[in-house]
């Protein structure tokens, strides 16, 4: 009998054996086990740390939301890697491998991946002073370098940023450098509204200025009455005026698009002209001399 044969005849005997198939199907028990354990308890984690920042929310002290969203976050983060690596290490101690030796083993691979990884452990530490300074939460909308968008996760290692067309950026926290965030202050918005030179500015700043007046309570988005501030550019064809609004966080551009929608209703009402293109044409013949207005291409 060769070495071949008696290796099937070994792995045969092993094979047919009762108490391998029993050894078989009380570890696969166990692995099973292990793992609905484990995603019990991350769930029950979850869940209790979700009502233990609901409570704080509810205490009469001071609590920034951003900062709360953020930390409910990272822990539950943090919850599911310990115990899903604690899960990992008891499934392979069921399958008889050497814990002790793949730890040991582990520490001096980590050790030298250390200091290759220099990247990594330079993302680790920028995400934990962005939490810890609270930079930005988890909600606040940012521009960071090219990206614009609603921060929707913060980890130690990368941060992930919806942007404004529903696209994804999931960027390395070791990356990021300088940040805007329109989350914090109150916005501006800014808006020009062109006068055509034939209207009477006198009357138009008034219907405005009433305007402005009455607009805060239309629009609870608003602050404070924004402010007409007067005359900004003497364009060819038209005068600019500026108006500014103080608005909650982040809703300046909607409350420029609604100001400017309220002014032009406003402005016809009232009879001012919003300028359009002109053109002006005159007659050669000397008894015709008085200037032809064309408007929008006609004659």
């Amino acid at each position: 009998m060769n070495v071949y044969e008696k290796m099937v005849d070994k792995l045969w005997e092993k094979f047919s054996s009762e108490d391998t198939w029993i050894a078989i199907g009380e570890g696969s028990l166990r692995i099973i086990i292990t793992l609905l354990l484990a995603g019990i308890v991350v769930r029950i984690g979850r869940i209790i740390l979700r009502n233990f920042f609901r409570l704080r929310s509810k205490s009469p002290l001071t609590v920034s939301e951003r900062r709360e969203n953020t930390l409910l976050k990272l822990l539950e983060n943090i919850i599911s890697y310990v115990v899903y690596f604690m899960a990992i290490i008891n499934i392979l101690e069921i399958l008889t491998f050497n814990i002790k030796g793949l730890l040991a083993g582990a520490g001096v691979v980590g050790l030298a991946i250390g200091f290759g990884a220099q990247n990594l452990v330079r993302d680790v530490i920028t995400g934990f002073f962005i939490i810890f300074e609270d930079q930005f939460s988890v909600g606040d909308y940012v521009r960071i370098g090219q990206f614009e968008g609603t921060v929707e996760e913060i980890g130690l290692r990368t941060t992930k940023i919806k942007g404004i067309n529903g696209e994804l950026n999931v960027l390395p926290n070791g990356g990021i450098t300088e940040v805007t965030n329109f989350s914090i202050h109150n916005s501006i918005a800014i808006i020009d509204v062109s006068i055509a030179y034939e209207s009477d500015i006198q009357k138009a700043e008034k219907v405005i200025e009433e305007l402005l007046q009455v607009l805060p309570g239309k629009y609870e988005e608003i602050v404070a009455p924004p402010q007409l501030l007067g005359i900004q550019n003497l364009a060819a064809s038209d005068i600019v005026l500026r108006i500014t609004a103080e608005t909650l966080p982040t809703n300046h551009w909607y409350i420029a698009r609604m100001i400017r929608k309220e002014i032009k209703l406003c402005l016809d009402q009232n009879g001012i002209e919003i300028p359009y293109p002109r053109l002006v044409t005159y007659s050669r013949k000397e008894q015709q001399e008085k200037p032809v207005e064309v408007k929008h291409g006609g004659e």
